[in-house]
């Protein structure tokens, strides 16, 4: 008799179970919906955001069908397009005030229309691809200018290092647009600064020039620096929106420059459009400034300006930080939150050489005073941190205060994703909706169709039961195929279900040499019994070779190959693997189901067995 032990049984069962419940959330499609999110770094979402969500829609008589709060965002899923419009009206004018520096992202989307239930077992729908689903694209153009201008000013903060390591007394280090004025009193101080500069800065042209009694020397990039620095400001900023978009889980982004300033950003199959907007579109920028000692009520000192600081508990404070930029998000390594001394939350900050150098200056010449970290987001500077500069530090440092652990990694976060060599704009934006893909879903789906419909035709007519079992466990391959999609939250596109369609060929084909064999086991005059065992055991070791080989190619292409190319791969490799365990293991177990119980058994529906000799 063919029975296969409990625990075989159970596993089929459990992965047929599984395999249904995750593929279940791809048939209930999708509802409208407005999300909200944090556009500002310091902004946080959290319960009383939802309070407020939940009132102001109260307010305007609109009855959502579900608000969700997740770790970014607050989802309000609605019955109909035009609520959703309401809906986002109402919460764009509450929570955004001032429009020209929103705090919040209050954007159109899309939730899956999966039930609670489901939900509740974290079984969502796979992601469709820009050519089926649409998904966001972004064009940022980089202001190279400002990355000029920070780096001018990094350079100028060089130049006075080296010069006070001399013992070169200047009348001051400034800047006339894409050029760096260093003042002296006389022109020998001057020719010996010249030689100090000329030897520590490379890439920078001097001038001597003379104005009355003041001895001036001009500083200005070489075309080849400059070019450097642009080319470094594409590749950090890109290097950074990778990081960012990484957060978002996407499948398969791409990150892309466009020209000699500009990045193209896609992100095929994205739902949270909103969340993939606040964090391309944080481009902010770090700077470290030192707080104006001196300014109080109503008097603010020359060359300062007043920033607004988040407390802990939502307040918002104003800082007067000076304009002089001590150092720039460039110049920092790397932030982590660990534990200081005391074993209180802190962000453990490391800084490059020459940032180390600018630092353990700067606190040398200001301990006891307030040190701030800037970001600048959409040229408006918030104070992400206010600290008291305890001691001379240089390379590495840490950041303490009343923290929580969560907020530690929070401002470490900050600080590493917001290390971009210069600010970013959106030229271009675009929403590309499902309408644009809906005519190759329907091919694909139709394709995938009727080649199953195809296949079942032949397996039936020509193998009879065994050709019905065969039908069966493909069936459970694309099910199963499916549910490893959706739980990976992998991005399906055109080339994806091509893979589809193979896989159910191949599938089936491992199920045509089982039977085959078994037919061979028949004609050589064994039993039933033993022919399914036989024809199962000895079909295994060609259906695991031909697998193998072709898995080798499929991870080569996951590998070695981007875009669809990788897309096609994922479902492809994943497809091997389903359809090893379905065309052997499911199959055999509803065959022992049909067959294994019967001690005489005399015959098998595996259709016409032609033998030897006989016509």
């Amino acid at each position: 008799m063919n029975r296969y032990p409990l625990w075989k049984n159970a596993t089929v069962i459990i992965a047929l179970v599984l395999g249904i419940l995750y593929t279940l959330p791809n048939f209930f499609g999708e509802a409208p919906a407005v999300q909200v999110a944090s556009v500002k770094a310091t902004t946080k979402v959290d319960p009383a955001l939802l309070a407020t969500v939940e009132s102001a829609l109260k307010s305007a008589s609109i009855n959502p069908k579900s608000i969700v709060l997740d770790a970014n965002s607050v989802r309000v899923r609605l019955a109909d397009t035009d609520t959703q419009l309401k809906a986002r009206d109402v919460l764009d004018k509450l929570l955004n005030p001032d429009a020209t520096n929103g705090r919040y992202s209050v954007a159109l989307n899309l939730v899956s229309n999966t039930p609670d239930w489901l939900s509740s077992l974290h079984a969502a729908p796979m992601y469709l691809g820009l050519d089926l689903r649409g998904g966001v694209h972004f064009l940022l153009q980089v202001d190279m200018d400002v990355a000029l201008t920070k780096r001018l000013d990094s350079m100028g903060a060089d130049l006075r290092t080296s010069m006070r390591e001399k013992g070169l007394r200047h009348a001051g280090v400034g800047r006339d647009g894409k050029t760096l004025v260093v003042r002296f009193r006389d022109a020998e101080t001057r020719d010996k600064a010249r030689a100090v500069i000329s030897a520590n800065q490379a890439d920078m042209i001097l001038t001597d020039t003379q104005d009355g009694a003041e001895f001036r020397l001009l500083a200005t990039l070489k075309v080849q620096a400059e070019r450097q620095i642009q080319e470094f400001a594409i590749k950090q900023n890109i290097t950074t929106l990778h990081k960012r978009i990484n957060e978002l889980g996407v499948a398969e982004p791409v990150i892309q420059q466009q020209g000699a300033d500009r990045i193209v950003v896609q992100l095929p199959g994205v739902q949270d459009v909103a969340r993939a907007r606040d964090l391309i579109g944080r481009t902010a920028s770090l700077e470290v400034r030192m707080v104006e000692q001196e300014a109080g009520s109503g008097t603010m000192p020359l060359g300062t300006e007043l920033v607004p600081e988040t407390k802990r508990d939502g307040s918002v404070t104003q800082v007067a930080v000076k304009k002089l930029v001590v150092l720039t998000g460039e110049r920092f390594a790397d932030a982590q939150s660990t534990f200081d001394n005391n074993q209180q939350p802190a962000v453990s900050i490391k800084l490059d050489a020459a940032g180390g150098r600018i630092m353990r200056d700067l606190t040398r010449e200001n301990i006891g005073k307030l040190m701030a970290i800037l970001l600048i987001e959409k040229g408006h500077p918030e104070a992400i941190s206010v600290a008291r500069i305890q001691g001379e530090f240089g390379n590495s440092f840490q950041i303490t205060g009343s923290f929580t652990p969560e907020e530690t990694n929070t401002l470490a976060i900050l600080i590493r994703s917001g290390a971009i060599a210069a600010p970013m704009t959106f030229i271009e934006e675009r929403v590309i909706g499902p309408s644009l893909g809906a005519d190759n879903i329907t091919k694909g789906i139709n394709s995938t169709m009727w080649g199953f419909i195809a296949i079942a035709v032949f397996m039936v007519s020509y193998y009879l039961l065994f050709g019905f079992v065969s039908v069966l466990a493909l069936s459970a391959n694309l099910a199963l195929l499916v549910a490893l999609l959706s739980m990976l939250q992998a991005t399906l596109t055109l080339p994806g279900i091509a893979a589809v369609a193979l896989t159910l060929g191949m599938a089936i084909d491992s199920n045509v040499l089982i039977n085959e064999r078994i037919r061979e086991e028949l004609r050589g005059g064994n039993s039933p019994q033993a022919s399914i065992t036989a024809g199962y055991e000895r079909a295994w070791a060609t259906i695991l070779d031909s697998n193998v080989t072709t898995l080798i190619v499929g991870v080569a292409l996951l590998i070695f190959g981007s875009g669809p190319v990788r897309g096609f791969a994922v479902v492809h490799c994943l497809g091997i693997l389903t359809s090893m365990f379905s065309s052997v293991v499911i199959s055999r177990s509803l065959v022992n189901w049909f067959y294994g119980g019967r001690k005489k058994l005399v015959s098998i529906s595996i259709g016409q067995i032609w033998k030897p000799g006989i016509k």
